[in-house]
C-alpha cells in the first residue's frame, strides 16, 4: 500500500510539472507603428508574412505559435503610447516598432518600466541609447552610421560648408546634430535650417529662399519620406536644381523611390543629379526568393507598395524575436507577469493601468535577443552588446541619372567609401582605407559630370567678412590708415594680388580684430574663423600646430628657413670674411658672452671634480651643458 501511495505521489508531481512547465501554445507579440506611411505600408505586410512563415515552420518555436497584435500609432506620440499600453495590457512579451523616433522615446520609457523589450526596425535616432532605455534594441541601422557616411561623402568631394534641412523633431534634430559633430572633425561647417512639423509648401519655399543668401550650395536633406520629394519639387520651382547646386539625401529618398517602383520613374527626371544613401542588403538566394514572393503579393493585391529596405528589416526583426523567444522558452518555459505596486492604484483610469504587470522574464528575453545571431534577408544579424544596435552599418551611394537610379559606390564602417561592396572586405585584415577612397562617376544637377564647386560668391547683401589684426607694432604687415580708414600693409597687398588671379568677383569687407592698444591674441583671432564670426582671416598669422587644428591655412608666402646674412656690396674674399656680416661691437658682445659661458663651464667642471669621483661626473657635466 505504501508503494502504491508513493507511485501516486510521483504521478501527481509529474502531472503538475507537465501542466506548469509545458510550452505555451501561443506567445503574444505586439507591433506599433504608422500603418499608412511609405515605410509602414511595406512593413505591415512584411511583419505579417514573417509571422505566417514562422508559425508554419514547427522547428522554429517547437510547436508554439506567435500571436501578432497590431496597433496603429498614426504618426502621433500620444496615440502611439496608447497603442503600447494596449499591447502591454494584452500580455505582449515583445513590442516591435515604432518607426518614429519621437514615439520610440516615449514607448521605450513605458516598455523599460514594465521590462518588456522594444525592438525597433525604423527608429534611427542615435540618441536612443541603451543607457537611457535599457530595454530598447534597434534592428535597423542607426543614424550614427548614416551621418558618418554622409560626412565622409562631403569630405570625399572636399566641400567645406553644407546646408542641412530637417524637420524639427527628434529624428531631424538629433540626426543633424550627429552630422555636425562628424563634419566638425573634418573641419567642415553646417548651416542648419529646421522645418516645422507638418510644414506646407510655403514654409518650405521660405526656408529655401533664406538659404540662397548664403554661399554654400551643398544641401543635405534629412527628413521623413512623406515630405522629402516635396522639398526637391519646390527647389526645382525655385531654379535650385541647377548645375551649381549639390543635393544629398539620407535614406528617405531610397525608401521612397523603392516603394514607388516603376510607377515612380516619371519623378526621376525632376531629381536629376541627386545623390543619396540606401541601406545595403547583400544579394542572396533567400533575399531573391522573398523579392519574388513580394511580386506575387503585388499581383494578388496583398501589398500596395513595392518592397524597400525597411520591409526587409521588418521581416528580419520578427525572425529575431522568434529565435530569442525559442531560446527563452528552452531556458524558462513559464511566461509570467507580476503586479507593480506603483501602478496598482490606477484602476480608475479608462485604460485600467492598474492591471498592467511587469514581465518577469523580460531581462532574460532581452539577453536572448542580444545573443541572437543568424543570416536574414538583410545579411548577418548581430547586435552590439553595448549600444544594442545592429553591427556592421553599410550603405549604398545612389545617384539619380535620367530615369535610372544607379549605385555609384558603397560605404561601411569597416572600409568607408569604395566602389566594391562591403562583403569584399569581410575577413580581411582591417586597415586604414582613407587613402584609397573611391566612388564611381556621378551625374550632378544640370547633367554635369564635373564635381560642382559647392558654393557661390558672396553678394552685396551678404559680403564675406575678412578679419584682419589691429596691430600696434610691425604695422608694415597690416594696419589701418588713420586718414582714409583703409586697411593697408604687406599682407593686404598679397591678399589683393591673389584676389586678382580669381576669375570672378568676390565681395568682401575687412573687419578689424583687437582693441588697438595692444597686439591681439592670434589664437583667439584664428578661433573667430572657426566660430564663423569671420569667413576668413588675413595678416601676419604664423602657421603653428594649435592653429592648424582649427582652420585651414594657405601656403606660406614668407619662410626664412636657413639663411646667410651678408652685405649687399661686393668685397674681396679673405679668410676673415665670416666676420664681416656683423660690426666690431657685435662681435665684441658675442665674444664676451661665449667667454663667460666657457668660464662657467670650466668652473663647474673643477667644482665637480672636487665633489665627485667616478663616471657620474661626466654625466652631470653633460646634463649641465
Amino acid at each position: 500500500m505504501a508503494v502504491g501511495l508513493l507511485l501516486s505521489l510521483i504521478l501527481i508531481s509529474s502531472l503538475a510539472c507537465y501542466i506548469t512547465c509545458e510550452r505555451p501554445a501561443t506567445v503574444n507579440i505586439g507591433a506599433v507603428f504608422t500603418h499608412n506611411s511609405t515605410i509602414g505600408r511595406v512593413a505591415k505586410v512584411a511583419i505579417q508574412v514573417a509571422v505566417n512563415d514562422i508559425n508554419s515552420n514547427s522547428s522554429v518555436l517547437g510547436g508554439t505559435k506567435l500571436n501578432l497584435i497590431l496597433e496603429d500609432s498614426a504618426c502621433n506620440v500620444f496615440i502611439g503610447s496608447i497603442g503600447a499600453f494596449r499591447l502591454l495590457d494584452k500580455g505582449a512579451v515583445v513590442i516591435i516598432g515604432p518607426l518614429s523616433s519621437a514615439i520610440a522615446h516615449m514607448i521605450s520609457s513605458i516598455s523599460s518600466g514594465l521590462q518588456v523589450p522594444l525592438v525597433s526596425f525604423g527608429a534611427t535616432d542615435p540618441t536612443l541609447s541603451s543607457l537611457q532605455f535599457p530595454f530598447f534594441l534597434r534592428s535597423t541601422l542607426s543614424d550614427s552610421y548614416q551621418m558618418t557616411a554622409m560626412a565622409d561623402l562631403v569630405s570625399f568631394y572636399q566641400w567645406r560648408q553644407v546646408i542641412a534641412i530637417f524637420v524639427d523633431d527628434d529624428h531631424g534634430r538629433n540626426g543633424i546634430s550627429f552630422l555636425e559633430d562628424e563634419l566638425t572633425k573634418k573641419m567642415s561647417k553646417v548651416y542648419k535650417f529646421a522645418l516645422p512639423i507638418g510644414a506646407n509648401r510655403r514654409n518650405i519655399a521660405d526656408i529655401l529662399d533664406k538659404t540662397k543668401s548664403l554661399g554654400p550650395r551643398v544641401y543635405v536633406i534629412h527628413v521623413n519620406p512623406g515630405i522629402g520629394l516635396e522639398i526637391l519639387s519646390i527647389a526645382q520651382d525655385l531654379q535650385m536644381m541647377a548645375d551649381e547646386y549639390v543635393w544629398l539625401a539620407t535614406d528617405w529618398l531610397a525608401a521612397t523611390l523603392d516603394s514607388l517602383g516603376s510607377s515612380g520613374r516619371h519623378l526621376l527626371s525632376s531629381l536629376q543629379g541627386v545623390v543619396g544613401l540606401r541601406q545595403h542588403t547583400p544579394m542572396s538566394h533567400q533575399k531573391n526568393d522573398f523579392v519574388s514572393r513580394w511580386r506575387e503579393f503585388r499581383r494578388e493585391g496583398k501589398a500596395s507598395s513595392e518592397l524597400n529596405a525597411y520591409g526587409l528589416y521588418a521581416y528580419d526583426t520578427v525572425w529575431t524575436v522568434a529565435y530569442a523567444i525559442n531560446q527563452f522558452l528552452n531556458e524558462s518555459e513559464n511566461i509570467s507577469f507580476s503586479s507593480n505596486d506603483k501602478i496598482h492604484d490606477m484602476n480608475g483610469a479608462m485604460l485600467h493601468l492598474g492591471k498592467l504587470k511587469v514581465f518577469d522574464g523580460g531581462q532574460l528575453l532581452r539577453t536572448k535577443l542580444l545573443e541572437t545571431k543568424f543570416t536574414g534577408l538583410t545579411g548577418p544579424i548581430q547586435f552590439d552588446p553595448s549600444s544594442r544596435d545592429l553591427m556592421n552599418g553599410t550603405y549604398e551611394i545612389i545617384n539619380v541619372n535620367g530615369t535610372e537610379l544607379r549605385t555609384v559606390g558603397y560605404w561601411s564602417n569597416y572600409s568607408q567609401l569604395s566602389v566594391l561592396s562591403p562583403e569584399t572586405f569581410y575577413g580581411k585584415t582591417r586597415q586604414n582605407f582613407s587613402e584609397t577612397q573611391q566612388l564611381g562617376s556621378v551625374i550632378w544637377p544640370g547633367g554635369k559630370k564635373e564635381k560642382p564647386r559647392g558654393w557661390v560668391n558672396g553678394n552685396k547683401e551678404r559680403p564675406l567678412k575678412i578679419g584682419v589684426p589691429k596691430r600696434t607694432s610691425f604695422v608694415e604687415f597690416v594696419t589701418e590708415n588713420k586718414n582714409t580708414s583703409k586697411i593697408e600693409g604687406y599682407c593686404i597687398d598679397v591678399f589683393h594680388a591673389a584676389k586678382k588671379l580669381i576669375p570672378y568677383e568676390v565681395v568682401f569687407n575687412f573687419v578689424l580684430f583687437g582693441d588697438g592698444r595692444s597686439n591681439p591674441n592670434y589664437y583667439e583671432f584664428v578661433k573667430k574663423v572657426e566660430e564663423n564670426v569671420f569667413d576668413a582671416a588675413v595678416g601676419d598669422i604664423s602657421i603653428v600646430t594649435n592653429r592648424t587644428k582649427l582652420v585651414d591655412f594657405t601656403q606660406p608666402y614668407i619662410a626664412t628657413g636657413l639663411v646667410i646674412v651678408a652685405p649687399v656690396k661686393s668685397m674681396k674674399s679673405s679668410a676673415w670674411v665670416f666676420l664681416r656680416p656683423f660690426t666690431f661691437q657685435m662681435w665684441s658682445v658675442t665674444g664676451a658672452f661665449f667667454f663667460l659661458v666657457g668660464f662657467v663651464i670650466w668652473l663647474l667642471e673643477h667644482r665637480i671634480n672636487d665633489d665627485f669621483r667616478g663616471p657620474p661626473r661626466r654625466q652631470l657635466i653633460t646634463i649641465l651643458l
